[in-house]
């Protein structure tokens, strides 16, 4: 028996947790359909600006993500507390990012007055958007649904996109995250979908290697139903690696990025029976495959927000953030 999301997700529990959508009949709609002959591989990116737009209005980080060819994955981590500091302008702001939202909500960001009754109104109304950016059933539902929408507009049809909704399995150690992540990560290796890391295409570890992702652009390609109204929110990077553990809260994920696509690399190489895919024995280790040297590594690792930011944020927004 189906069980309700607010018994399987607690960020009290853990904040971090695997997600999966599936297409419905797992039939090659976001890829090249063996079938049909039709291709619809653009759909990948659909989603995966969607993805990292959307984290950017929630209070969910991504730490690993895999659009595949008829489903995707996703490693989120919950940072609710993250609301608590929001004004209400801000929560305002972030949620008609996505919706148009009621009459009086629209008056009260203008600025018009309001009645006491609507005053009172309007805060109710602010307070149940503020839990719903912290919830990851809001996060999938703005995800799915604009894409399916989308893709049924492109088909020139109507009828369920994806086969039902999405599951979720809560990651209650670091074994546990890690291995989730690989998994994720090598996903296109394992169907044959790319021959490594650095190559798998819409994937976290390939924008981890090689940064493709493009706010502006991805925000401009959000055309109805996927667009956005107002988006005034910087565009956040991956969650990153910070290393080790901390005496203070740690914010990030416990390993070092170069331990990981070392970890990731190793795993890939495995050849299992049930899958088809794995990294040739006969490629170097990762690490010499990119190029990089133990002072590039520390500075990357130690320095991901400030780069990432710098080349895609605005300096106010940086020292925001900072």
């Amino acid at each position: 028996m189906t069980r309700p999301r607010k018994e399987l997700v607690s960020a009290q529990d853990t904040p971090y947790y695997h997600v999966v959508s599936r297409c419905v009949r797992r039939s090659f709609l976001c890829g090249s359909d063996p079938t049909t002959g039709k291709n619809y591989e653009h759909r990948r990116q659909w989603i995966e600006d969607r993805i990292r737009i959307l984290s950017s209005i929630f209070t969910i980080d991504i730490c690993a993500y895999a659009v595949m060819s008829n489903h995707h994955h996703l490693v989120v981590k919950l940072n609710p507390s993250e609301a608590e500091s929001w004004s209400a302008t801000e929560v305002v702001t972030r949620w008609l990012s996505l919706f148009k939202g009621p009459l009086l909500i629209q008056r009260w960001l203008s600025g018009k007055a309001l009645s006491q009754a609507e005053r009172k109104a309007a805060d109710e109304i602010i307070s149940v958007y503020r839990s719903r950016l912290t919830s990851l059933s809001w996060f999938m539902k703005c995800l799915n649904e604009p894409i399916a929408r989308q893709a049924n507009l492109e088909d020139k049809c109507t009828g369920h996109f994806w086969e039902s909704r999405f599951k979720s399995q809560a990651l209650l150690t670091e074994e546990a995250l890690l291995s989730c992540m690989a998994y994720v990560d090598l996903n296109p290796i394992r169907v044959k979908m790319a021959n490594t890391p650095e190559d798998s295409e819409h994937t976290s570890i390939k924008e981890r290697i090689k940064p493709t992702f493009d706010p502006k652009s991805a925000i401009h390609d959000q055309k109805a139903p996927l667009a956005l109204q107002h988006l005034q929110s910087s565009i956040k990077p991956l969650l990153h690696f910070e290393g080790a553990a901390k005496a203070n809260d740690q914010q990030g994920i416990l390993f070092s990025l170069k331990d990981y696509l070392t970890l990731v690399d190793m795993t890939g190489r495995i050849i299992r029976e049930d899958k088809h895919g794995a990294i040739s024995i006969h490629l170097p280790p990762i690490l010499e495959r990119l190029g990089l040297d133990s002072e590039n590594w520390l500075e990357n690792a130690t320095q991901f927000e400030q780069h990432y930011s710098k080349k895609f944020a605005r300096k106010r927004r940086v020292r925001q953030a900072a």
